[in-house]
């Protein structure tokens, strides 16, 4: 073997076996027996600190200490979770997010995994913790998954070697995700102890005790780095417009105001580590956040931080659009914040989460303008209900809502009539369907009656403030962050184009006002509103005279009503109930059973015992599900009657 050879040869341990008990582990749970259980402060430090230090204080103060320079490195982030002022769908709603659809290594579903099963009943995790006062969500990504290879072991032995560190056994399940350009693990771990007491684990645990754990796993399993990755993954950090290590150790060599790089150190490593940072300075002159001032003395731009840490979330943007986008070309529109979200109506091409712990979600919006737009969503929005390739409006939250100034504007001595607006639209738009727009109207109202911004004084009649346009601008902006995003059909554009239902792209023939590019998506909406066009006549819901396309008068109404029947059958079929079709202005009431989702959109079906009706759905409905409900069809919506059951809850 040649000297070369020898210096290029490196043994890298496997992973242990499953049943392998390391030796760490079992030092580290006599170490717990031995003091780490027992040790309390005094009262007088309890009262100084005001908190408890809980499980693990000790192994916080152990762990590590055998890690140096050349360990693997793995981040951790971590969120307490207190369950009693999120509610309890809190859990159903996060472990549908970390088991959604796409993120196994395969992109198929994700799935649940524990101490000692591959397919976890994630339905009776979240039973068990119904009663629990918090959780804990971690996010465990190790720097070299692409060496580790499988995940799940590593996670296992983690929580494992956690369970000595805090004396006690540990109720989780974790899932992985592998459609990042880092794969982690999410795990999800119960606020109880194994004896039903508030699992308490202390602070310095949490901040700094687990990652070293992991540190410590990764570099058993794997080795500790060599000089050479090393030396190759600084060597990447040089050019890059982000955030780096380097960009933290020239931060920490700061010395009034600059940085001084000595020049004559006789150290090889501590040369190479000069010339890492000459040129990561050399590279920050070139963008503006550095400056030369003596030979090996530089000064660094105040905001130069801020600068590359927005340079590291742009390209991160680009890049999450690109996947989106598959590859077809656009121009991509990307906002400096959120309240430079103009309006923008296209179909989802992506969707993903910015911030995983927190759960904060963004849309990737192919334009009908011909662009593609990014959208990061409020931390309540809920990306499973804008699905892929659904329809949606973003509206800049700045304005206030048209709707809201045409409300003020039809009230007299401070009251909105609803009939008074469907004479309005009758009068000067005969073609429009009058009654579904003034329940788009109706349905604004009752957003805004939750939130006290105006009041109902019966069926058709509110009471509206003169302010209304503003005080509207203000309740969008503080719901939804500066900008809300509205879906306005989960269907997409190929299949509404011969479907049987009252659509969006049949809105877009009867508004025929909207700018629609030539390119994009805005070439393809074209294409889809001249096969729907076709489609229509096909039905005799349309006629072609010369170049004019002449759609019939009720031609929402008409394809609203066919869509229904068509369902009712199907549903009448299946359960037996007969179907039994609803009049504008009549009043239904019967049990809610499910939701039906249409062409036409959301319905409920509402069930009397000797058959069945459907009506349009609303969200405020849904937490109802098994019980008596009152609604009166308006159009293309429903008024539902919340506090006035005409009969038992029925389970």
């Amino acid at each position: 073997m040649s000297a070369r050879d020898e210096r290029e040869f490196k043994v890298k341990p496997g992973a242990p076996r499953s049943g392998d008990r390391r030796f760490l582990t079992r030092v580290l749970t006599e170490i717990s027996k031995a003091g780490g259980k027992v040790w309390k402060p005094t009262r007088s430090l309890a009262a100084r600190t005001g908190a408890r230090l809980g499980r693990g204080q000790v192994a916080a103060g152990i762990a590590g200490r055998s890690l140096g320079v050349r360990s693997r490195r793995v981040v951790i982030k971590t969120r307490l979770f207190v369950l009693k002022q999120a509610g309890a769908r809190s859990i159903r709603t996060h472990l549908r997010y970390i088991e959604r659809d796409g993120v196994s290594r395969d992109g198929e579903r994700g799935q649940g995994y524990g101490p000692a099963t591959d397919k976890t009943d994630l339905a009776a995790f979240e039973e068990q913790s119904q009663g629990d006062r918090h959780q804990f969500r971690f996010i465990v990504s190790p720097e070299d998954t692409n060496v580790l290879e499988e995940l799940r072991p590593f996670t296992r032995e983690l929580m494992s070697r956690m369970e000595a560190d805090l004396g006690t056994r540990l109720d989780w399940v974790a899932v992985d995700h592998w459609d990042t350009d880092n794969p982690h693990t999410h795990v999800v771990l119960r606020g109880k102890d194994q004896t039903g007491n508030d699992l308490v684990i202390a602070r310095d645990y949490i901040a700094h005790g687990m990652r070293r754990r992991a540190c410590e796993l990764a570099t058993e399993w794997l080795g500790p780095r060599t000089e050479h990755e090393i030396r190759q993954g600084l060597t990447r950090e040089v050019d890059q417009e982000r955030w780096t290590s380097l960009d933290r150790a020239l931060q920490s060599a700061l010395d009034n105001g600059s940085v001084n790089l000595d020049r004559d150190s006789q150290d090889a490593t501590a040369r190479q580590r000069r010339t890492l940072l000459v040129g990561r300075l050399q590279r920050l002159q070139s963008m503006g956040l550095a400056r030369q001032v003596a030979p090996g003395r530089w000064t660094l731009s105040a905001v130069h931080e801020g600068a590359l840490r927005a340079m590291g979330e742009r390209g991160d943007i680009v890049r999450n659009m690109q996947r989106a986008l598959r590859g077809e070309s656009r121009e991509l529109a990307i906002p400096n914040g959120i309240a430079d979200a103009a309006a923008v109506v296209g179909r989802i091409a992506g969707k993903g989460l910015v911030d995983e712990l927190n759960e904060r979600g963004y849309l990737v919006v192919d334009g009908i303008d011909g662009r593609a737009h990014y959208l990061r969503l409020p931390v309540a929005a809920d990306l499973e209900s804008f699905p892929t390739g659904a329809i949606v409006q973003v509206r800049g939250g700045g304005d206030a809502r048209k709707t809201d100034h045409t409300i003020a504007g039809l009230a007299r001595d401070g009251l909105y009539r609803t009939d008074v607006h469907v004479a309005h639209l009758q009068a000067a738009l005969p073609a429009r369907d009058a009654a579904r727009d003034v329940e788009f109207h109706v349905r604004r109202l009752e957003a805004l009656r939750r939130s006290g911004v105006v009041e109902r004084v019966a069926d058709g009649l509110w009471r509206v403030p003169a302010n209304l346009a503003e005080r509207g601008r203000q309740y969008d902006s503080e719901r939804g962050g500066g900008f809300l995003v509205e879906l306005r059909s989960h269907l997409p554009i190929e299949r509404q184009a011969r479907v049987t239902g009252a659509t969006w792209l049949d809105q877009q023939l009867l508004d025929g006002e909207r700018v629609v590019a030539n390119r994009g998506f805005g070439a393809e909406l074209k294409s889809a509103l001249k096969e729907r066009v076709d489609f229509l006549v096909s039905q005799g819901l349309a006629e072609r005279r010369s170049q004019r396309v002449v759609l019939a008068q009720d031609l929402l109404a008409t394809l609203r009503s066919r869509d229904i029947e068509m369902a009712g059958q199907t549903l009448q079929k299946e359960t037996g109930l007969a179907h039994r079709p609803l009049a504008d202005g009549e009043r239904v009431t019967g049990v809610y059973r499910r939701a039906v989702l249409l062409a036409s959109g959301n319905f409920a079906m509402l069930e009397d015992g000797m058959g069945f009706s459907l009506v349009p759905w609303r969200p405020v409905i849904e937490s109802r599900l098994g019980q008596t409900l009152t609604a009166v069809l308006r159009g293309a919506g429903a008024s539902w009657e919340l506090g006035r059951q005409r009969g038992p809850s029925v389970v």
